[in-house]
This record gives structure tokens, sequence and C-alpha cells, in this order.
């Protein structure tokens, strides 16, 4: 009787350890990896709302992507930020974002609009959030034929804007880039919180995987001997 239990029990823990919940690398109901998120909230980069959740089918707003990208570059701490605050007369230094649109205006990583404004509650597409990603990272001055030969993989690379191409075709040589089911990129459609979270995840990867500087070995009887 207690061996019969003892296998039941050993077969629901089982059960639970396959199940999708407890799977590692589990995928949110949008598609990206739950990890890729837990990552970039461990990092600060992103956080949860205030109940708790992550919500990554939720779209990002260029104020909110502005304050993402101070956070993963360290933007604030390059040179260009010390200039005089910009006017930028539709984010007052009451705003939310204020320190952190003046930051991606100052070094170029975002634009503003006409009349200097910035429009922080406007959502942004896929194509736009991964220029600018890719405008923080360092875009790849790729010639046009091997952006092209980078993008053709993806069933949808005629609807990237022509603006956007070499910095996407960036993203795409180093990792950071993710697709639909079909391979699709999606460029035109609204960047999700989800989207966000796996780029810069990847981009987080990469960064834990630069090796450190090997030691060099000490030789008996060398100059460097003590």
């Amino acid at each position: 009787m207690v061996m019969r239990q003892l296998s039941i029990l050993l077969s629901l823990v089982a059960l639970l350890q396959n199940s999708p919940a407890f799977a590692q690398g589990a995928e949110t109901t949008s598609g990206i990896p739950s990890d890729s998120i837990q990552q970039v909230i461990a990092a600060k980069w992103m956080t949860n709302f205030s109940d708790g959740k992550f919500y990554p089918e939720r779209l990002v707003s260029r104020a909110e992507l502005a304050s993402i990208m101070v956070k993963a570059f360290r933007l604030d701490q390059r040179q260009a930020v010390s200039r005089e605050n910009l006017v930028v007369p539709d984010v007052p230094r009451s705003y939310w974002a204020f320190n952190d649109v003046q930051i991606v205006l100052k070094t170029d990583i975002m634009k503003g609009y006409r009349d200097n404004k910035f429009f922080p509650n406007q959502r942004v597409t896929k194509a736009e959030a991964l220029a600018i990603f890719a405008q923080a990272y360092g875009v790849f001055q790729f010639p046009d034929e091997a952006v092209n030969e980078i993008l053709a993989s993806y069933p949808d690379e005629k609807s990237i804007p022509t603006w956007a191409r070499k910095a996407i075709a960036t993203v795409a040589t180093e990792g950071f880039l993710n697709t639909d089911a079909q391979g699709n990129i999606s460029p035109l459609k609204p960047v999700t919180r989800g989207d966000m979270a796996y780029v810069l995840s990847q981009y987080l990867q990469r960064q834990q995987q630069q090796p450190e500087t090997p030691e060099v070995p000490i030789i008996p009887n060398s100059p460097q001997s003590p």
C-alpha cells in the first residue's frame, strides 16, 4: 500500500515538472520565453506592473522605450548627457520620463518630431524599436548587398522600411531578433513588451558571455617571476 502511494506521488511530481508552467524555457501566452522576461527584470531594465505581472502583450510607448534604452545601455553615462537640456514642449520637467527623454535626445538614440515634440505616449512599431535599439548598440555598416542577403531569409523582409533595413540586419546578425512561428519579423506592427524583453535578454546574454582577459602564465626564471 505504501509503495503504491509512493509511486502515485512520484508520478504526480513528474507530471508537474513536465507541465508548461514548470518546464524550463516555457513560453508566455505571447510566445516569448518566460526566462527572457525574468532576465530583464533581474537586470532592472524592465519591471513588472504594480500587480506583479509583466503583461508581455502590452504595447510600448516612446517614453517607455526611452527609459528602457537608458537603463540597458547606461546612456546616462555618455558625455553628451552633460549638454544643456532641450526644450521639449510635450515632455515637461514634471513628466515621469523627463530625464530619460532628455538623455535619448541628447545622445541621438531617439529623435524628436516637428516643433521639437517627442510624442511620449505614441506607440512604437517593431521596426522603429529595433532601429533605436541598434542605434544604441551600434549599427553595422553593411553594404546594401549584405543587408539584402541577411534579410532574405525572412518571409516578410520586403515590408521592412528602407531606413530600418541596416539596423534590423545588425540585430539579426547578432542573434537578437525574435520572429513568429513562420519566421516573420512583423516590422510594421506595434512592438510589445515581450518583443523588447526578448531582444534585451539576448543582448544581456551576449554581455555575460564576454570572455575574461586570460591570465598570462608565469614562466620560471622569466622577468615576470617573483
